[in-house]
């Protein structure tokens, strides 16, 4: 078939033409959540731009199998037996076992995916599921001479590569000293100071909750082991696609490549996806920080998990990402807009064939450029005001959202009850009287001001971050 996605290929550091190892077909792989706590919205970014990256390839004719793992084995912070076992820490916050973490974790992260119509892939493997396959895996590395034992752990000796530093040298390498300078203490089992871990029989964290019988002693696998063998048994010795965020690049997709080809002995991915970083005013916005936000905590904003969607199209995926409630309430006012405009449309009438081919290419040429997503929603906006009938532009909007996956075409619950600049400005001014009758005390008021909005339809509801409120 016809070759026409192009997007940037970490690997090569150049926009690639994908081309699949087999006609037709794309083998993709995605790094998964590890589940010991809620998905922020930044995780959340990259798996956004992957779905979308899935739904194009799907849109211009590919047969794409994706798999995904779960972390659900506890990895430690950082391949120098540092930091804490993510999962037993969030079985020790919950007072719950591990298990019990990863199941509920596991659906909280699919629940989310959900609301931002993220496909749910057509794999998911967890990691526990394999650990037959990692210990066999790791085996072979050992038998080829790629993997040494001590201290009672199985390390990768990557002096036995040509290239261990595969998607940039310069990069790789800086990140590494970045690395070694941050780590407390060195591994004074490895031969190298790039060798990273497969098995771990010894550990500064005897109390790791999920342990296993191997040749090597009672243990539990290495943090990158998982990803090569989950995809290597779903999608064989060749796969096309590998997707992660940025933050995957070193070490892990790195040291995935090295250990995955040193087992198979032959190239295991061409092409590689990344998707950069969300950021606050703060910077990157990661767990570790202590406050990060939700799906949840969006939705009790007030906000549609799908305008944060839209919010994301409206970037490109290899640009950092800038996260502000401001901007976030401009896009949730043209999203309603173009809800609005779309579902107001007269779906009855012939199609015009001719019209429909013009914008569908200009919506193909966008996708396929890098997956040039805020100019596919331009190409959405241009045929809006098209001087063509209603029918076909409510035809080209159904079939473009087979990728954008917006829902522009289905009606909203909080449409039916729509505001008005007049109605919303009593409303907001209402909760700042309010507000004021609470710092003064007089909480009569207050209780009043609430029941005056109940009676007019509008529900509000204090929250840690301030009031929001809905229509009812």
């Amino acid at each position: 078939m016809e070759n026409r996605v192009r997007f940037y290929n970490t690997l090569t550091r150049e926009v690639d033409t994908f081309i699949p190892n087999v006609d037709g077909k794309v083998g993709m792989y995605t790094c998964g959540p590890t589940v010991y706590h809620f998905a922020h919205i930044g995780n959340l970014r990259s798996y956004i731009m992957e779905d979308v990256l899935e739904k194009v390839l799907r849109y211009v004719g590919y047969d794409v199998k994706r798999v995904m793992n779960i972390t659900d084995v506890g990895h430690l912070a950082s391949d120098a037996d540092t930091g804490e076992d993510k999962m037993l820490k969030g079985a020790k916050r919950e007072h719950k076992t591990v298990m019990e973490i990863a199941k509920f974790y596991t659906d909280a992260f699919f629940s989310d995916c959900a609301k931002l119509n993220i496909k749910k892939p057509d794999v998911v493997e967890p990691a526990t599921n394999c650990i037959d396959d990692f210990i066999k895996k790791i085996e072979i590395l050992i038998d080829k001479g790629y993997a040494y034992q001590a201290g009672g752990n199985i390390y990768f000796d990557t002096s036995k590569l040509d290239d261990y530093y595969v998607f940039s040298s310069a990069v790789e390498q800086e990140k590494l000293k970045e690395a070694v300078r941050d780590d407390v203490e060195t591994d004074v089992n490895k031969k190298n100071k790039t060798d990273f871990v497969l098995w771990f029989t010894k550990s500064k964290f005897e109390d790791q909750a999920l342990k296993w019988d191997s040749p090597w002693g009672v243990g539990y696998p290495g943090w990158h082991i998982e990803c090569s063998c989950i995809s290597l048994k779903h999608l064989g010795e060749y796969i096309d696609l590998h997707c992660g965020g940025v933050d995957n690049i070193f070490p892990h997709h790195t040291n995935e490549i090295a250990q995955s080809e040193s087992i198979i002995g032959h190239e295991w991915c061409k092409y590689w996806f990344h998707v950069n970083h969300l950021n606050d005013k703060s910077g990157k916005m990661s767990k570790s920080k202590g406050h990060f936000l939700t799906v949840s905590t969006l939705e009790e904003e007030g906000f549609n998990p799908l305008v944060y969607r839209m919010f994301c199209l409206q970037s490109h995926y290899r640009k950092p990402l800038e996260f502000s409630y401001e901007i976030l309430e401009n896009i949730k006012v043209a999203y309603q807009k173009l809800r609005k405009k779309v579902t107001s449309l007269d779906k009855n009438g012939e199609v015009d064939q001719e019209a429909f081919a013009k914008y569908q290419e200009q919506f193909i040429e966008a996708i396929s450029n890098d997956l040039n997503t805020s100019m596919a929603i331009t190409v959405v906006y241009d045929l809006l005001k098209a001087d063509i009938n209603d029918a076909t532009k409510y035809a080209l909007v159904e079939d473009f959202d087979k990728v954008l996956s917006l829902d522009l075409t289905k009606e909203m619950e909080e449409e039916k009850g729509s505001v008005d600049a007049e109605l919303e400005q009593f409303i907001l001014d209402k909760i700042e009287e309010r507000k004021a009758a609470k710092k003064a005390k007089d909480f009569a008021k207050a209780d009043a001001i609430r029941d005056e909005l109940l009676a007019k339809g509008v529900s509000i509801k204090d929250t840690r971050e301030g009031v929001v409120w809905e229509i009812v």
